[in-house]
């Protein structure tokens, strides 16, 4: 505490992490601190013991339930894109030497009350009974121009250009009609809002993701659980010098006569800085609330009913099946089963119901665990969770969370004070890496390159 930083990061969430890695590569002299006693902030796994304490308070786990050490609980529950920023950014880095995966095995449609798998393939949708016959034909022939469509190859282009043209004007070329545009807009390439329709359609990043395991999603998911991702970066940071102190309260960010940041206080000790990065948590006079999310954790002895028995699957309950404004999503493990119908209005919010298990090494043997997330639209999140609660079937036990969200509202260039947004309820990371980058060249004015040979991580296919 005794010497001057570059940057002092706070808190030990994914952002942090990822930022605090980076940082350290590029030599700068980083010190991180958290309050808590543990990595990962609002990102990390909890083992049984701590899950308990955090929503029961008082009292001990329940013996049948398992050992506290075989659990890893996510407290942001997300998929990766197999091909996405985050991936690229572990490769970038090297820290896919620290984490194994697994695959996500694939992604369904939840359409006129039953469960259809998103066709990703043109023998997919053809055999899909999601469309009617000539339907299906007009779509197999887009997702087969979609499957071999090479940036760097004009022979497969067939004469489109997918800078300029936009996802409607390409759907238009093959006929397609609303209710399939809105299942492949929005459960296979995952967009929140109907905006992609009007913007170029060169975006590849399911196809991509889809191909890179063969595993009929863009999905992975690391052994161990999510908390995995920052103490990865963590190693990194220190590898390259980066000080790390836990456990240390109040970190308070100081300020000089210019409104700048000096340095961080903490057990009547102050660190000099240049540059400070943290979570909303730390500054709360520097950020706004933006919304508020609700999370269901279930505890199970048992896959979620009617999704053949996987280990890990992920339902997108539609708002138009609830009449919300906002999407539901259930996930377990490491199959996604993705539940998506026609919406009345854009997407605004995704709602999640997710669930993993003992196979990934986050729960005890024969124990899965289900998280039910939602955007909060009321005060009662027993009620606005209730529906995707109901899909989960017998539980051993519930936890319910809530959390606000928050972005911040500061100029970092006048205060250097450069303050990341609270976790959203996508179902990936994308936006979350890309909120990391835009702090990260607003902090060196320089960006990652992310043109990375996807063979590189070799390593963590091997373990799929």
């Amino acid at each position: 505490m005794d010497v001057e930083y570059d940057v002092i990061v706070l808190g030990t969430g994914l952002k942090e992490c990822i930022l605090s890695g980076l940082l350290s590569v590029d030599r700068l002299k980083v010190l991180h601190m958290d309050r808590n006693d543990y990595y990962g902030g609002d990102s990390t796994s909890l083992n049984l013991n701590q899950l308990w304490k955090r929503f029961k308070g008082e009292g001990t786990p329940p013996s049948q339930i398992g050992a506290s050490r075989d659990y890893n609980v996510d407290m942001v529950p997300k998929f990766m894109m197999a091909n996405g920023t985050l991936v690229r950014v572990l490769i970038h880095t090297g820290v896919t030497k620290y984490l194994s995966f697994k695959a996500v095995d694939g992604s369904y449609v939840f359409n006129k009350g039953k469960i259809h798998k998103v066709p990703s393939t043109d023998m997919e949708a053809l055999k899909s009974p999601l469309m009617g016959l000539f339907e299906k034909r007009r779509a197999g022939k887009f997702f087969l121009f979609v499957q071999d469509y090479k940036e760097n190859d004009p022979s497969t282009h067939k004469g489109y250009d997918l800078t300029k043209m936009t996802t409607k004007e390409l759907i238009s070329k093959y006929g397609l009609d609303d209710n399939t545009i809105d299942f492949i807009g929005h459960a296979v390439a995952l967009h929140k809002e109907d905006n992609y329709l009007t913007e170029p359609a060169i975006d590849t990043l399911y196809a991509e993701s889809v191909a890179r395991f063969q595993g009929g999603s863009p999905y992975i998911y690391p052994l161990y659980g999510l908390g995995e991702l920052p103490q990865g970066f963590a190693r990194l940071s220190a590898v390259y010098g980066g000080t790390y102190m836990l456990n240390k309260p109040e970190c308070k960010v100081e300020f000089n006569d210019e409104g700048k940041v000096c340095g961080v206080t903490s057990e009547g000790e102050t660190a000099k800085c240049k540059k400070v990065v943290c979570d909303p948590s730390y500054i709360p006079d520097k950020v706004r609330k933006v919304g508020k999310v609700f999370r269901a954790i279930a505890i199970m002895s048992h896959p979620i009913p009617n999704t053949a028995d996987s280990h890990s699957v992920q339902i997108i309950i539609p708002q138009k099946q609830l009449g919300r404004k906002s999407d539901m999503q259930i996930i377990l493990g490491l199959l996604v089963i993705s539940i998506i119908v026609t919406k009345e209005c854009s997407l605004v919010h995704v709602r999640y119901v997710f669930c993993c298990s003992y196979s990934h090494n986050v729960a005890s043997k024969g124990k899965f665990i289900a998280f039910v997330s939602a955007q909060a639209e009321s005060e009662n999140p027993a009620a606005e969770l209730k529906p995707g609660i109901d899909l989960l079937g017998p539980v051993d036990e519930l936890f319910i969370d809530t959390y606000d969200r928050f972005e911040p509202t500061n100029d970092p260039s006048s205060d250097n004070c450069f303050i990341s947004t609270s976790y959203d309820a996508t179902t990936h990371f994308e936006s979350t890496v890309m909120d990391v980058l835009s702090i990260y060249t607003k902090i060196t004015g320089k960006t990652v390159d992310l043109s990375v040979d996807l063979s590189a991580a070799s390593a963590a296919e091997d373990d799929l």
